[in-house]
C-alpha cells in the first residue's frame, strides 16, 4: 500500500487572504503601468493581449516552482504515461482545472468587446460569483452562518459602490463571455464542495495541485492555438488573436523593462491564484470563502491605484472606490470577528 502523505495542519484563511493581497496589489498596478504606457522608460504602449504569452509562461513556471518547493507534489493522485509514474489529476480535478484556465481567458476576453462597458462587465461578473456562492453551499446541503450571509451582503454592496456606472450597454457575444466565467466558478466551487473544502487537509491539497496543474498549462495551450490560427481571424476575435500571436514573437524587441516587468507580472498572477485557490478551498461554507477572496482583490485594486497616482501620476482612486473600500473593511470585520469569538466561546466551554 502507498505510504499516506503525513497530514499537514491547516492555514488560517486570513493568511492566504493577505497573501492574495499582497499578489493583487503590485500585478493590478503593473499591467495597468505597462498597458498604459506609463512605465520609466517605456516608450510605447503595450496591448493588453500581446503579454499574455510570456505571463502565462512565467505563471507556469511559478506553479512549478512552488508546488515542488513545497513538496506538495506527494499529496496528487498518481498515475502511468509512457511507462512513468507521474503526479495525475482525476477527471473531476482535470476539468476544475479546464474551468480555471476559462475563468482567465474569459476575464481577458471581456475587454476586448467594443461599445461594451467594461465596468459594468466586471461588476456582472464579481457580483455574480458572490451570488453563486450561496446557491452552491445549498446545492452541497452546507449551511450558511448569519455572518456569512452579512459580509455577502456588505461585498455586493461594495462592487455596485465602487463600481458605479450608468452605461449598462452589453452585446450578446459579451453576455456569453460573463456566462462562461460564472459557469467556470460554479463548476469550481461545485467541486471544491464535493472533493474537498474538508476538515482533511490532505484532502484540500491534492484538490490544489491537480487542478494547479491543468489549469496553467491548458491556459498556455489555448494560447498556442490562437496564434496559431490568427491568421485565419478577422474582427474583433482576430485583433486578439494577432495581439497573442505578437505576444509570442515580436514582444520580445520591447524595452527591457517591459519585458522583465511582463515576467514579474506572471510570477504574481500566479501568487493570485495560489491564495486565491487556498482561500476557495477553506473547509467554511463558500458563503464565507467567496467574500473573503473577493473582499481581498478590492482592497488589493484600491491599494494599486493609490500607488499608481502616487508613483505614475496616475489618476487617483475615485469617491466610490473609496466608499467601497470602506464597506468591505465592514465585511471582513464580520467575516473575521464573529468566527474568532465563537472559536473562544467554545475553547472556554471546553476548558
Amino acid at each position: 500500500m502507498d505510504a499516506q502523505p503525513k497530514s499537514t495542519a491547516p492555514v488560517s484563511i486570513w493568511w492566504f487572504a493577505f497573501g492574495y493581497f499582497a499578489a493583487y496589489a503590485p500585478y493590478a498596478a503593473l499591467t495597468k503601468a505597462v498597458t498604459k504606457g506609463a512605465l520609466p522608460g517605456q516608450t510605447r504602449i503595450v496591448d493588453g493581449y500581446e503579454i499574455l504569452p510570456l505571463s502565462v509562461v512565467c505563471s507556469l513556471v511559478g506553479m512549478l516552482v512552488f508546488i515542488t518547493s513545497k513538496g506538495w507534489w506527494r499529496y496528487a493522485g498518481r498515475g502511468k504515461l509512457f511507462g512513468l509514474d507521474l503526479p495525475m489529476p482525476n477527471r473531476w480535478t482535470g476539468f476544475s482545472g479546464v474551468c480555471t484556465a476559462i475563468v482567465i481567458i474569459t476575464t481577458t476576453l471581456a475587454y476586448t468587446f467594443k461599445g461594451v462597458s467594461i465596468v459594468f462587465v466586471m461588476l456582472l461578473m464579481r457580483g455574480g460569483v458572490l451570488v453563486i456562492a450561496p446557491i452552491s453551499d445549498r446545492l452541497a446541503k452546507r449551511p450558511v452562518k448569519w455572518y456569512s450571509w452579512v459580509g455577502l451582503a456588505l461585498s455586493l454592496t461594495a462592487l455596485v459602490v465602487a463600481d458605479r456606472s450608468g452605461d449598462y450597454t452589453i452585446t450578446t457575444v459579451c453576455a456569453i463571455d460573463v456566462i462562461a466565467y460564472l459557469f467556470g466558478y460554479f463548476v469550481r466551487l461545485r467541486f471544491m464542495s464535493k472533493l474537498a473544502k474538508s476538515d482533511d487537509p490532505n484532502a484540500n491539497l491534492r484538490y490544489f495541485v491537480e487542478e494547479q496543474m491543468v489549469g496553467t498549462p491548458f491556459l498556455l495551450l489555448s494560447l498556442l492555438t490562437v496564434a496559431l490560427v490568427a491568421p485565419l481571424t478577422h474582427g474583433g476575435f482576430g485583433d486578439f488573436a494577432h495581439s497573442v500571436r505578437h505576444g509570442f514573437g515580436s514582444f520580445f524587441s520591447r524595452e527591457a523593462v517591459v519585458v522583465g516587468v511582463v515576467a514579474f507580472i506572471g510570477v504574481l498572477s500566479q501568487g493570485t491564484g495560489i491564495f486565491g485557490g487556498l482561500i476557495l478551498l477553506d473547509k467554511r461554507e463558500n458563503s464565507y470563502c467567496v467574500p473573503v477572496n473577493r473582499a481581498s482583490s478590492i482592497l488589493a485594486g484600491l491599494v494599486a491605484s493609490v500607488g499608481l497616482y502616487l508613483f505614475l501620476k496616475q489618476p487617483p482612486p475615485s469617491k466610490g472606490e473609496l466608499a467601497g473600500a470602506a464597506l468591505i473593511v465592514a465585511a471582513i470585520s464580520m467575516l473575521s470577528v464573529p468566527p474568532l469569538l465563537e472559536k473562544r466561546r467554545a475553547a472556554k466551554a471546553a476548558a
